[in-house]
């Protein structure tokens, strides 16, 4: 959608920094084989440039092409100018996929698929807080219901799962779900 990538261009623009890798994608890293990796809504890059740094050919896919200038020239990484609400993720393709702090349950199940056998994801993003906090209120529709990541991936073997309050980087305190889960 043209105001998707407009909003996000001008949010990229004002942001010069790439941030710090996640520490999901840090501490799990070592059960994927290093191969192919996907960025799903890879912003700047942080995780992409960290996946790159460790050995994987990385697609890194946005919206937004301001955040994509922000993102490493390393040969290994593959920029992908994309609306994910359109994008579709090739079947049995990736070693790795990455996806932090963006929902779009569209391609959730296309994410499964696109794993190798043997292939690992590492998802996490932010579960609905019924007013739990005094934050603005997001789009429900980008916010995961109790236990519906879980669900999301219970086909595959799941090594770590966690619905937890957590602080974000303007230091509001949310609740965030986390899985790690492989393809068998």
């Amino acid at each position: 959608m043209i105001e998707d990538k407009k909003r996000w261009n001008e949010k990229y623009s004002q942001n010069e920094a790439q941030g710090e890798v996640s520490a999901i994608v840090e501490k799990y890293l070592g059960h994927a084989n290093i191969g192919i990796a996907l960025d799903v809504a890879c912003g700047t890059g942080r995780n992409t440039d960290f996946l790159a740094k460790k050995g994987f050919e990385v697609d890194a896919v946005d919206i937004s092409n301001v955040a994509l200038e922000k993102v490493s020239k390393l040969p290994t990484i593959n920029k992908i100018e994309a609306d994910l609400d359109k994008y579709n993720i090739a079947p049995n393709k990736y070693d790795l996929i990455v996806n932090v702090n963006y929902l779009n349950r569209r391609i959730v199940s296309q994410m499964k698929d696109g794993l190798k056998a043997g292939g690992v994801v590492i998802f996490e993003t932010y579960l609905l807080a019924h007013g739990d906090f005094k934050i603005p209120t997001m789009n429900l529709d980008y916010l995961l219901r109790k236990n519906e990541l879980l669900h999301s991936f219970i086909a595959l073997e799941v090594i770590y799962y966690e619905e937890r309050i957590d602080t974000n980087s303007k230091g509001e305190r949310v609740k965030v779900a986390s899985i790690v889960a492989k393809k068998p």
